[in-house]
């Protein structure tokens, strides 16, 4: 098993990898079986206890035994580990850990003494990774077509920075097509109109508009909390012989040839005439047919130009991570093969990323980027926030449909995520004000042994924090880190509301500053980590609401 971190459930994992090692040189366990798949989490069940391993149900059948009779032999060791209270196996062979109240007291001191840094990890080992998001042709201001797959880029590059990752945010500049000729022809008639020359109606196909260029797009997503490290030009890719240069590189690994495609599905062979084509043995890395480098006038096709620029890309880093609209599926496969050639490994993950329906009160507003009517993404940033349409965006997984009410995004309601975390950050820093003001003689330190079983049930759905972040940064899913923090307010919120029927269980008591001073520093405890992982989101933790 690899962990990367000292966190509470990487010590408890290194220290079953210590019994199993130990179970390999009795003899009792054949040596050399791989252990990834051991695992060492929080049960399903919260009642079943605190932790829970899988190693006896993974490992038993390569060492030659059944889950049951291995878990026997890890039970009682694990069991006379210090802070363990009882392992007892379940089922067919799983085994749940009871640990003392001590371990959780001791975690939310941990939490609270490392404050920020708590959750950030060294699991990424200053890997490089290239995250490319966004990446609109620079035909005009960022519109909310853009906007999601600016947040889901965004906050993907802060989680794997936060796990340990050496991140560069790029944007690749489309400004060597068809779409950018015809940006400069607007800009042209705009400029002589500008003259006082009379130009009539802008052409069929012309944009109406002189679009705002890169810089235009730059302040747009920095209205979004949105900044990249670099952005590359397609035009200076392609002008820079990248292109020759990668594919004499494919041609040395014998994947370039000159032949002929199929016809394209779904249209008639008559009206199809084969044409002999330098093609990329893509089918060799799993597409469904090899690609075309070059068109029949000679020049270079789009693929080939991506395939130069992803190279490029390679040469400054180790794994690439591109995220684009839903409407680039067809070209996943292709790039994909393009890279693991080059790499010659695996070495691009694409997220794709799909639209936003934009509702108004649960009427659909439409958009139009050809009539200029569409809306825009500062527009819908000045209407609700930056906050809100960033945390809105990451509260479905990055390929799921989603629609963006703005009436429904700023509901003060716990129907509405967005709300009830910062709300429950928000509660928290008031507490926090109020307990300094009204509770006299507020110990300095707090006494954990006051803490009933109700409120280390919520400090051990914190400490999974930084095993979120982990898992989150390994499947390149930001999302999860919103859905966690909308359970771990809800769990807050509720323990909270106890105080509503029994006085006794608020969290401020101002005759009794030292369950107030134990209480505090649960709640200080949860509101670090709501604040680590909003920070994650590139969200503000509300201080008031």
């Amino acid at each position: 098993m690899e962990q990367a971190d000292v966190t509470l459930y990487a010590r408890f994992a290194a220290h079953l990898d210590d019994i199993l090692t130990a179970l390999e040189a009795e003899g009792l366990l054949a040596p050399g079986i791989d252990r990834k798949p051991v695992a060492v989490e929080p049960p399903r069940d919260p009642s079943h206890g605190d932790l829970a391993t899988n190693a006896a149900m993974v490992l038993a059948k390569k060492a030659g035994t059944n889950p049951r009779a291995l878990a026997e032999l890890l039970a009682p060791r694990l069991e006379a580990m210090d802070d363990v209270v009882s392992a007892e196996i379940a089922g067919p062979g799983f085994i749940n850990i009871r640990l003392d109240r001590d371990v959780w007291r001791d975690e939310l001191a941990a939490i609270v003494a490392e404050g920020h840094a708590y959750g950030r990890s060294t699991l990424g080992q200053g890997q490089r990774v290239n995250v490319e998001y966004v990446s609109a042709n620079p035909t005009g201001p960022m519109h909310m077509g853009h906007c999601r797959g600016a947040v889901v880029g965004d906050a993907l590059a802060s989680l794997l920075e936060h796990a340990g990752y050496a991140v560069t945010r790029e944007y690749y500049v489309n400004d060597a097509g068809a779409q950018v000729d015809v940006l400069a022809r607007s800009a042209y008639l705009r400029y002589l109109e500008a003259l006082g020359r009379q130009i009539g109606e802008i052409p069929e196909g012309l944009y109406r508009t002189v679009a705002a260029m890169i810089e235009l797009i730059k302040a747009d997503l920095a209205t979004l909390g949105v900044h990249h490290d670099l952005f590359a030009s397609e035009r200076e890719v392609q002008e820079s012989g990248a292109v020759d240069r990668a594919f004499e590189i494919l041609a040395e690994k014998g994947l370039v040839y000159t032949g002929t495609l199929p016809p394209p599905k779904g249209k008639p062979a008559e009206d199809w005439e084969p044409s002999e084509l330098l093609l990329f043995r893509s089918t060799a890395f799993g597409d469904d047919q090899d690609r075309p480098i070059r068109k029949l006038d000679g020049s270079w096709t789009y693929f080939a130009a991506d395939t130069a620029y992803h190279m490029q890309k390679l040469e400054k880093s180790d794994e690439l991570i591109n995220v684009w609209g839903a409407d680039h599926t067809g070209t996943v496969k292709r790039t994909q093969a393009a890279v693991q050639a080059l790499a010659g490994r695996p070495a691009l993950d694409v997220k794709l990323v799909q639209m936003v329906r934009l509702l108004r009160g649960g009427e659909l507003v439409k958009m139009s980027k050809r009539s200029g009517s569409f809306v825009t993404l500062a527009e819908v940033v000045e209407e609700v926030g930056k906050d809100v349409v960033r945390f809105t965006m990451l509260t479905r997984k990055n390929d799921a449909q989603m629609d963006f009410d703005f009436a429904k995004v700023v509901e003060a309601s716990k129907d509405n995520p967005v709300f009830y975390v910062q709300y429950a950050h928000a509660r928290i820093s008031s507490l926090k004000r109020k307990a300094v003001a009204e509770v006299p003689d507020l110990p300095a330190e707090a006494d954990l042994s006051l803490l009933d079983e109700e409120e280390l049930g919520l400090v051990r759905l914190a400490a999974q924090f930084p095993r979120i972040v982990d898992s989150a940064a390994l499947a390149h899913e930001p999302h999860r880190i919103a859905f966690y923090l909308g359970d771990l307010a809800a769990a807050f919120h509720a323990l909270w509301n106890r105080g509503n029927d029994d006085p006794s269980r608020r969290f401020l008591l101002v005759h009794n500053p030292l369950l107030t001073r134990a209480r505090l520093e649960l709640a200080s405890g949860i509101g670090q980590i709501l604040a680590n992982g909003l920070a994650i989101m590139g969200v503000a933790a509300a201080e008031e609401m």
